[in-house]
């Protein structure tokens, strides 16, 4: 069993996610990489967690899928004989205007961005409460908060997992588990970049602070209520926007 803390991060292989990994690494936290796709990029990121000096390993699992997440968990325990944070960073987009939304994209994003987020919590929650201790980070979004147009399917995903946060947050608080969330703003992640310029401009007129943030912006609030500095803080949606939701 190590003595340093384990996290899981899921959908760490880039973007947010893989910002997070690196910052828990930072602290010498044990980050297992979680990511459905790519393999490459994830191992990729192992490789700059161990370059901070942190130990850590890829895992491949569609969170979405119940018993693949509670398989990988039981692994991750066994491996490491802990678990002591979890980042829910995992999701997908598909995106369009609800009379033209199908069910099946309705339904893929619920169960990858909310789905997956109850599957996580479900499966790590035994071993915290044995410990009596442990961190859980939800990623949600400015679009949980405020509603977008064309993303239905995102925003009520993203709404539910604020729901969510702060059932968990009061159904663990007696075992000092604590359950926040991070809603982000727009972030430059190659999702971002891939909007076209006119988009992108609309977008940062919308931002008081007038630019996009970087994924590090997200990582330092995560890293944040991971740590011990944040022990008295939970049931918090905390937004990381430049000031969208004010």
């Amino acid at each position: 069993m190590t003595e340093k803390k384990v996290a899981l991060v899921t959908g760490a292989a880039k973007g947010i996610g893989r910002a997070i990994a690196l910052a828990l690494a930072g602290d010498q936290v044990t980050v297992v990489v979680n990511y459905n796709g790519s393999k490459e990029r994830a191992e990729a990121v192992v490789e700059e967690i161990k370059a901070l000096g942190a130990d850590g390993c890829a895992y491949q699992c569609n969170v979405a899928d119940t018993d693949a997440t509670l398989a990988m968990v039981k692994e991750i325990i066994a491996q490491y004989g802990r678990l002591d944070i979890l980042v829910n960073n995992a999701g997908i987009t598909r995106d369009n205007l609800i009379m033209k939304m199908s069910e099946g994209d309705f339904d893929a994003v619920i169960n990858a961005n909310l789905k997956g987020c109850f599957n996580t919590i479900k499966a790590v929650s035994r071993q915290m409460l044995k410990q009596r201790a442990g961190r859980i980070i939800n990623i949600t979004s400015v679009s949980g908060i405020l509603g977008n147009a064309g993303q239905a399917n995102y925003a009520a995903s993203k709404a539910g997992i604020i729901g969510l946060t702060k059932t968990m947050a009061r159904e663990l608080a007696s075992r000092g588990i604590t359950v926040n969330a991070i809603a982000p703003g727009f972030v430059d992640t190659d999702m971002t970049k891939a909007l076209p310029e006119q988009v992108r401009e609309a977008a940062t007129a919308q931002i008081p602070l007038g630019h996009f943030g970087k994924p590090e912006d997200i990582a330092n609030m995560a890293a944040y209520l991971a740590s011990e500095k944040a022990a008295y803080i939970t049931g918090q949606i905390i937004s990381v926007d430049g000031g969208m939701a004010i």
